[in-house]
């Protein structure tokens, strides 16, 4: 129910691509602000002093395609890693208070619903 746009650079497959949600205001722990998805999958195969937890493994390889990004997404909108958040807010919330998480959820999917 959320429209998305994955954007492949000319250097595809050896970089990935990135993936943003356009429904305004989408509200995630793992999702920025701005709509960018920041899961390990969509990360280059780099180390990253500031994210050390993040293996090498878990990121980006040529090997993988559109279909391993897609389950990748779908895995972390039904199971959202609060511990490694590109939304601080929405991570707090979905920890402190995960009703109104899920309140905040009913509306981004009606919202979404009427962009369709």
């Amino acid at each position: 129910m959320f429209p998305a746009r994955l954007s492949f650079t000319d250097d595809f497959p050896n970089k990935p691509p990135e993936c943003r949600f356009e429904t305004p205001g989408f509200w995630h722990p793992n999702v920025y602000p701005d709509g960018r998805v920041c899961i390990s999958i969509l990360h280059e195969a780099k180390e990253d002093v500031l994210n050390a937890q993040e293996l090498i493994t878990e990121k980006w390889r040529p090997i993988l395609g559109v279909e391993a990004i897609l389950v990748s997404v779908v895995s972390m909108l039904s199971d959202p890693n609060p511990d490694s958040p590109a939304n601080i807010d929405a991570a707090i919330e979905f920890r402190n208070d995960f009703e109104s998480y899920k309140k905040k959820i009913r509306k981004l999917v009606r919202r979404s619903q009427e962009m369709i």
